[in-house]
């Protein structure tokens, strides 16, 4: 009577199709995500070299960051929230719209606005640069995910063979 052996065996075989797209699209994203941080970051620091070039402090009745100057998202946002306080106070609780043509009041308070929106779109162009920066950070993750598995080109196929 004759033994029957069961051995596995492992074959290393090439990939089906080629991987270098993979790899391209894996450098890409790399090169990619460091781009949108450098520009994330120069954005950033240009907005709040801007910010800070106009010498605005905080007053001491704002929510938060009192006698701080306004160079980032927060501090501006802060500024831009006890602006429209005091300019509600000064306009008695109305705004710009709300104002007849002719009160005095009503140049006082577009200018409140005009402060407001220009804070505001800081504190947006915070929030993009940021965003990029993320993005960035994603896309080399991605980029180096992609470049990873394209770097392993076989494929082991494991069987099993019986013997006489």
């Amino acid at each position: 009577m004759s033994e029957e052996v069961v051995v596995t065996a492992d074959t290393i075989e090439p990939p089906q199709k080629k991987v270098g797209i993979v790899k391209v699209a894996g450098v890409l994203g790399i090169l990619g995500g460091i781009a949108l941080i450098v520009v994330g970051i120069v954005v950033w620091v240009m907005v709040s070299t801007q910010l800070r070039a106009e010498n605005i402090t905080v007053p001491d009745d704002a929510m938060a960051f009192q006698g701080q100057t306004v160079a980032g998202p927060f501090t501006a946002y802060v500024q831009a929230d006890i602006i429209q306080h005091h300019a509600l106070k000064i306009s008695g609780g109305k705004t710009y719209a709300e104002l007849a043509q002719d009160d005095p009041v009503r140049t006082t308070m577009m200018n409140a606005s005009f402060l407001r929106t220009s804070l505001f779109t800081s504190v947006v162009s915070f929030g993009v640069a940021a965003l990029a920066i993320g993005v960035g950070i994603l896309s080399i993750l991605f980029g180096w995910a992609l470049n990873r598995l394209a770097s392993v080109p076989v494929i082991v196929c494991r069987s099993t063979v019986t013997r006489a």
